[in-house]
């Protein structure tokens, strides 16, 4: 009877076994949507939707001005992959320091163990097979080293600064797509502007061109000049074929950056450049800027917490010259039958310690110090390099923002001094008194006029952009719109 128990609970547990075998924990893979229309077009498809949490964070942008500006950054720290991938980087920082950190405790694992063992008659003095069992229950802890040097605190150390650097490396991933949405924004509302531009003078110079025709007809003008009114009708042609691909180009990068289809009220005006109203207001900054606010910006931070991860590394290096100690210890149980595993004076246990000094190791230890030094040598570089980079970006910044309103009224006089240049050019044409070179040549210095001032309002407004990046993200005072 206890024969047949013992092959019942050995099949049983045969069976468990084969079918703990046949399971798997990985996730079932299922090939993610693409976030992508189905065709390949500039028509965008089904829009994306903000999260709450999005859209808190860029209604506290208060330098942000436009109402679509801000809807548009909030889609973009939804949906963008970029930011998933540095926020994925946090959490598996984070996961890497709790193992280092678990270092710190004694792993304890539980074991149980059953054998059972039939020896041949041949083998056995008696000349009669037999059968030995033998059943173990075991609690314990193996290799748990004592941190006398403080090896393992200071690797769990160098894990907490890699951690806190991948936060800030997603601030500073966030600042910069927050910078680079507003960027494209305006970017494809000044090539709108361009397109609009291109477009009204096309329709002028058309208009133009047909009445040079007739008065060509009539024989009251020659064939060059009708020649040289149709090479201005081309070029307006070309301008408006360039600046509609480019506009096109321009919310391809857009939807790249929200990470999906933009819906269509979010993008901008043909005039959202050229009105009164700015979509980044001016940035409040105090003067003399000190140096320490430079300090606050996310990617000098994570310089820092760079340096100070190297630092730990030198102390664990340096421990490992150092004698080490580990511990291996159990307590359990242990019978030759099952039934009386947990019986009385059953009870084993084992405590080993291990004490191991590198005597000869042919120099691996120092050199490894060498190399953690050489490492922190190298993070202090990097640290006052970030430092420097700040300084020389805010800087350059600050040397350009103190010249903008002088150059958009100084592009502006010019371009309503020109428009009149030309409307006089081509009365004087029109009545016979000049040719019509110098209506070309006004023309021309018109529309050449016209495209500067859009490109110098453009870049007035990624300089106050580029500002709040270089700062850190940060509004050193209260915006006050401009």
């Amino acid at each position: 009877m206890r024969r047949l128990m013992m092959k019942t609970s050995s099949l049983a547990a045969a069976c468990t076994a084969m079918l703990l075998a046949g399971c798997n924990l990985a996730p079932v893979y299922k090939a993610p949507e693409l976030p992508v229309p189905d065709t390949v077009s500039t028509t965008a498809g089904a829009p994306v939707q903000a999260s709450e949490q999005a859209l808190q964070q860029a209604q506290a942008l208060q330098w942000l001005q436009s109402p679509q500006l801000r809807e548009l950054v909030a889609l973009a720290l939804t949906h963008n992959r970029d930011l998933r991938v540095a926020v994925e980087s946090i959490e598996k920082a984070r996961a890497q320091y709790g193992i280092t950190r678990a270092d710190l405790l004694p792993g304890i694992t539980a074991q149980a163990q059953g054998n059972r063992t039939r020896t041949p008659a041949d083998l056995t003095s008696s000349g009669r097979s037999t059968i030995s069992e033998q059943y173990t229950a075991q609690l314990g802890f193996a290799s748990y080293e004592l941190d006398l040097w403080g090896r393992i605190r200071n690797l769990s150390e160098a894990s907490l600064q890699q951690f806190l650097q991948s936060q800030d490396n997603q601030r500073n991933v966030q600042i910069g797509l927050v910078a680079d949405v507003v960027n494209a924004w305006l970017t494809l509302a000044a090539d709108q502007a361009r397109l609009k531009l291109a477009q009204d003078t096309l329709d002028s110079r058309i208009k133009a061109f047909e009445l040079t025709r007739r008065m060509y007809e009539l024989g009251s003008t020659s064939g060059l000049v009708l020649a040289q009114n149709q090479t201005t009708v081309d070029t307006a042609r070309g301008d408006v074929a360039s600046y509609t691909s480019q506009v096109d180009r321009d919310r391809n990068t857009l939807q790249l950056l929200v990470g999906g289809p933009v819906p269509a009220r979010l993008l901008p005006a043909s005039q959202a450049l050229m009105g009164d109203a700015n979509a980044a207001a001016l940035q409040a900054v105090p003067t003399p800027l000190p140096s320490s606010v430079l300090l606050k910006r996310p990617d000098v931070q994570a310089a820092e917490r760079n340096l100070r991860a190297m630092n730990a590394n030198i102390g664990a290096a340096r421990a490992a010259m150092f004698p080490t100690i580990t511990l291996t210890g159990s307590l359990g149980t242990g019978s030759t039958e099952l039934d009386g595993l947990f019986g009385n004076n059953n009870q084993s246990w084992s405590f080993i310690p291990l004490v191991k000094l590198p005597i000869f190791d042919g120099g691996r230890n120092r050199a490894a110090v060498q190399v953690a030094e050489s490492n922190q040598r190298i993070a202090i570089s990097q640290y006052e390099k970030s430092v420097q980079t700040a300084f020389k970006e805010v800087a350059d910044v600050l040397a350009d923002r103190a010249q903008w309103g002088e150059r958009l009224s100084a592009q502006t006089s010019m371009v309503s001094n020109t428009q009149k240049a030309f409307d006089l050019s081509n009365a004087r044409f029109k009545a016979g008194v000049d040719n019509y070179l110098s209506v070309l040549d006004a023309q021309r210095s018109l529309y050449t006029a016209q495209q500067t001032l859009i490109n110098l309002r453009l870049s007035e407004q990624l300089n106050r952009v580029t500002l709040w990046k270089a700062l850190g993200g940060e509004e050193q005072a209260a915006s006050q719109p401009s």
